[in-house]
């Protein structure tokens, strides 16, 4: 894929107020907010400013997700060009039974990854409770989940129960499913009745 870097001074002032935000809030700036802070009061231009950008390689874009942007940071070293990208990943609030787990209406806001660790189905909860701490997940972490709908046995897993996503071990067993606690204070939970959502594949926390 080849990269134009010729832009001009305004989406230039565009692109780094977007870095900017990326790194003071973890999530990109809305179209407004660009707007304002280059001062630009038409949306559409901001929308076209965005479209160049994208068309020279250096954010990419998905209109299906709210603020969702990735930004390609050019950066020289000693092999040359390195690209280093990050992306806008969904932060789920509520999950409620029956719905998308990317709705809309479920998104908090957006957190910015390195895409090493995330794709397109990838989401982020907030953890609640202890029932995973011998696992060093801890209450208040954020977990980063591939959205998916098997598991294998021994899988950290997000789980559909009953109107309640939980964070639990899966396990297969002869006539139901195991959802095992990383807390040994805690009882495993068997149930026929289970939803997986995803695997969670990275964890961090904020200090």
């Amino acid at each position: 894929m080849s990269y134009k870097r010729e832009i001009t001074a305004r989406q230039q002032q565009i692109l780094d107020f977007i870095r900017a935000e990326l790194h003071r809030r973890g999530f990109p700036p809305s179209v407004r907010e660009i707007g304002e802070a280059v001062g630009l009061s038409s949306s559409s231009t901001v929308h076209s400013h965005l479209a160049a950008l994208e068309a020279k390689g250096l954010i990419r874009r998905d209109p299906s997700k709210p603020r969702a942007l990735e930004v390609f940071d050019y950066r020289d070293g000693d092999r040359g060009i390195d690209y280093g990208r990050a992306r806008a990943v969904p932060l789920v609030g509520h999950v409620a039974a029956g719905e998308p787990i990317l709705a809309a209406e479920n998104i908090e806001t957006t957190m910015t990854l390195p895409v090493e660790l995330t794709d397109e189905a990838t989401f982020i909860l907030r953890v609640r409770g202890d029932s995973m701490v011998e696992a060093g997940i801890l209450d208040g972490d954020f977990v980063v989940v591939r959205q998916q709908s098997h598991a294998d046995n021994g899988d950290i897993v997000v789980a559909m129960l009953g109107d309640e996503a939980t964070v639990k071990r899966f396990f297969r067993e002869a006539d139901s499913i195991r959802l095992q606690p990383e807390n040994s204070a805690l009882e495993a939970i068997y149930s026929r009745d289970v939803t997986i959502l995803g695997k969670v594949i990275a964890l961090f926390r904020k200090i």
